[in-house]
């Protein structure tokens, strides 16, 4: 008989004990023997998050090897893929191998394809060996196992789309689903790192939703034209920004002059690098939303930073679940043969 865990994983918690899986520093990835509340993936591909992926390349000087080594430490230290510079993880698309006897009810059998939506830094993983790294787009391929908990959300995947294609969209789900949420028509938006995937997810659902009389603005780096320039062409946004988020009153500067002079309703940051904070709050106006999906956001940066500058603005974490999120990313990709192009083209 199969022992019974805890729905929110705590029983893999091996130190410091009374912690959920995502604080813990080592979690148990012994993937031989499964709870009757858990279920057993066979692992394909990693999307490891790119704030993370960022910081590892970096500190590997961009050698393919030693980033692998640095990906195979972190799991076999902590029993989960957690950047511990970044504190983020990622996700991953695999095959069910065995399903808990308790999670009988659930719409999920051995040999279904999903993509996990909860993060890979509270994720029990075992990795047997990095068969490809995909630098360009932080995609891991892998011989691995991971484990889901009773409460771990995930998505069968669809049947009319390629598994890296949706193992892409899926993994920045929270953000164009958020927006979709935040955004109202007539609006002015400023999307920060506009030529990532989840930058230009959210600038096609930003432009959506303002409408005729909003504004959608993309800022990114000049290495991104290629991408910014196609959220131009196809009316993604409204105009472009080449700048560096490191450098908020450039930025400040930059932007305000692209949308009239005026300060925005709502900014949306999508950077994958530190210190950005106060490029993504000082061009908003009072009482305005600035939403942070980037994990190498700091808190204590963007709260202080608002506060001395005089910022009367709320601001949201980026909680990568939002209800529907999946259905919400995805949709956008059917509807935009120009954006799944795009996304076929440089991630899959």
């Amino acid at each position: 008989m199969q022992k019974k865990g805890n729905k929110y994983g705590t029983h893999r918690v091996i130190s410091p004990v009374g912690v959920l899986t995502q604080a813990a520093q080592k979690i148990d990835n012994n993937m031989e023997e499964i709870y009757s509340n858990e279920i057993l993936v066979q692992v394909k591909s990693l999307n490891i998050d790119s704030a993370s992926f960022t910081q590892i390349e970096r500190e590997a000087d961009g050698d393919d090897e030693k980033i692998k080594q640095k990906i195979l430490e972190i799991v076999s230290e902590r029993g989960k893929m957690q950047n511990p510079v970044t504190g983020s993880g990622g996700m991953f698309i695999g095959e069910a191998l065995k399903i808990g006897d308790d999670l009988g009810h659930i719409d999920l059998k051995p040999g279904d394809k999903i993509a996990s939506l909860v993060s890979l830094s509270l994720t029990p993983l075992k990795i047997d060996a990095i068969i490809a790294l995909h630098k360009e787009i932080d995609r891991v391929d892998v011989d691995a196992k991971a484990i889901l908990f009773e409460s771990g959300l995930y998505a069968k995947l669809p049947d009319d789309m390629d598994q890296n294609l949706a193992l892409a969209a899926l993994d920045v789900a929270g953000a164009p689903a958020q927006v979709a949420k935040l955004v109202k028509p007539c609006q002015s938006v400023l999307v920060l790192g506009a030529g990532g995937k989840s930058g230009m997810l959210c600038c096609y659902e930003a432009s959506k939703r303002v409408g005729p009389t909003g504004r959608v603005v993309a800022l990114a780096l000049e290495s991104d034209a290629r991408q910014a320039e196609f959220l131009l062409a196809n009316r993604y946004c409204h105009a472009i920004v080449y700048c560096d988020a490191t450098k908020p009153m450039e930025v400040l500067e930059k932007t305000l002059a692209a949308n009239n002079g005026n300060e925005y309703d709502i900014s949306v940051n999508c950077v994958n690098v530190e210190k950005t904070e106060m490029a993504s709050i000082l061009p908003v106006k009072d009482n305005g939303i600035v939403y942070f999906f980037s994990m190498a956001t700091s808190f204590t940066r963007a709260a202080l930073g608002a506060e001395g500058a005089g910022k009367d603005v709320t601001m949201i974490v980026g909680n990568g679940y939002t209800k529907d999120h999946a259905e919400i990313t995805l949709s956008e990709l059917r509807e935009s043969p120009e954006l799944r192009r795009m996304f076929e083209e440089t991630y899959v």
